[in-house]
């Protein structure tokens, strides 16, 4: 077995409460030098897993702190290994005396993402299951942490792997008849095998359409506000970000740099810029605020293009309209509390478009809901299987690739042998994705994003 690690497990900042894990074959040995129980004649390493005792943690200098020591006995813990966490009041500098005292005793110090490492290695988690332990850490929203519950359970291993079954199957048989021709083994006919692949792509396919939405989860989004002067953008970033983030005046002009923040909207995580109104400008400043509206405007993932529907639209504002309208745009006709002006172009050129109050906030539920929609991630539920990786994406499409190749070449009337090379190939596409044969480089690139003590 391998050698005992250590780690504090909880964040290096002052906390009420401060964990230390320790995991490997003599974790619990480790703990009984640096942990005293308060009930006489106790010691952890008589302890069923499962079990708690209260007491003292200490080193050579005398005692740390009082402490709640939890044993997991293998393979019945977190990383299949035997398991303590010393639970302990959370003082940045008590918490590194306890880890010190634990790697004075035998333990070596964990590296990034070494304890769930452990647990992919010992079978308690596939690789689609590692991925998802950072996106549960750190999830921003409750629809982000059911996404990444759902993934650290399976749902996306489940998925693959019932691919794989499929796939499995008809490759066994097409090899079975290609080894032995002479004996009594059924061929797989033509339209046998377009149903399997026909299954396996479709099922594939649906897999990766979840892919932006569960990257806009885990990452947010890129998000710009546009339109001319003096149509409320920055009334609106204030009232996204909930302070006054953007200045606010009556006179044209105000916003002359992009204003950055980062804000929850529903379930999105949106990367907020505000930027300055666009229009023909009157100086060489406000030029260049002009010119980095526009740069991020054709940059944005998510643009959000403000209009005052109390005044009839500028041809400026056409303008605007109409580049916005070409990437993934949501039109706001702000002002809602005032008469409203011909705005029926703009509800032409945008497929989604609300009315909102910047300044009362009457109308962000319906933007937050066209926000969701339009990122994708209003179409999630939760509990399906979602991709959210770049690595896992990059599988799903491998090993779809290898399954339309393959019914091209069935398609063409290529033999069996040939037809079996593109099944292996994205069977092997599968296994890698999920870890089940996956070289060291790749566990290596999962787990680099890992914190210490996770």
């Amino acid at each position: 077995m391998s050698h005992s690690i250590a780690a504090i497990s909880t964040p290096p900042a002052p906390a009420g409460l401060g964990v230390i894990r320790i995991s490997g074959e003599d974790a619990i040995a480790i703990a009984d030098k640096v942990f005293r129980p308060l009930a006489e004649g106790k010691t952890l390493s008589a302890l069923d897993g499962y079990s708690a005792l209260y007491g003292h943690v200490y080193d050579q200098e005398g005692d740390i702190d009082d402490c709640v020591a939890l044993v997991f006995r293998a393979p019945h813990s977190y990383t299949g290994e035997n398991v303590v966490e010393l639970s302990c009041h959370g003082g940045v500098y008590l918490l590194r005396r306890v880890l010190r005292a634990c790697l004075d005793n035998g333990a070596s110090p964990a590296e990034a993402g070494e304890f769930t490492k452990r647990a992919f290695l010992n079978g308690k988690l596939d690789l689609t299951g590692a991925d998802a332990v950072m996106d549960l850490i750190g999830a921003q929203g409750a629809l982000a942490a059911r996404v990444a519950l759902a993934t650290r359970e399976g749902s996306v291993f489940r998925t693959l792997t019932d691919v794989k079954n499929i796939l499995l199957q008809s490759a066994s048989q097409m090899a079975a008849y290609v080894d032995y021709p002479y004996e009594d083994i059924p061929e797989l006919h033509d339209d046998e095998l377009i149903a399997t692949l026909e299954t396996a792509e479709e099922k594939l396919k649906k897999l990766l359409s979840t892919f932006d939405a569960g990257k806009v989860l885990r990452e947010g989004i890129d998000t710009v506000i546009v339109g001319s002067p003096n149509v409320g953008k920055s009334t609106l970033m204030n009232r996204l970000t909930g302070c006054e983030r953007s200045i606010v005046t009556s006179e044209a002009g105000t916003t002359r740099d992009i204003v950055e923040e980062t804000i929850q909207l529903g379930d999105v995580t949106l990367r907020l810029a505000d930027t300055a109104g666009i229009r023909d400008a009157s100086n060489e400043a406000e030029a260049i605020g002009v010119q980095r509206a526009l740069t991020r405007l054709e940059s944005a993932s998510l643009i959000l293009a403000v209009f005052d529907q109390s005044t009839p639209l500028s041809e400026k504002d056409r303008e605007i309209a109409l580049k916005a309208a070409k990437g993934n745009a949501i039109a706001i006709l702000n002002k809602a509390d005032c008469p409203a002006a011909d705005v029926s172009f703009i509800k032409k050129t945008f497929a989604r478009c609300v009315t909102v109050s910047a300044k009362s906030g009457d109308g962000i539920e319906e933007l937050t809901r066209l926000v969701e929609e339009a990122t994708g991630v209003a179409y999630l539920q939760g509990n399906e299987a979602v991709l959210a990786t770049e690595r896992q994406r990059d599988g799903a499409q491998k090993a779809l690739a290898s399954i339309q190749h393959c019914k091209e070449s069935l398609q063409a009337g290529l033999t069996p042998d040939v037809l079996g090379i593109d099944i292996d190939e994205a069977i092997a596409a599968i296994a890698e994705l999920t870890g089940e044969r996956v070289s060291d480089a790749v566990i290596h690139e999962v787990f680099a994003r890992f914190c210490v003590g996770k």
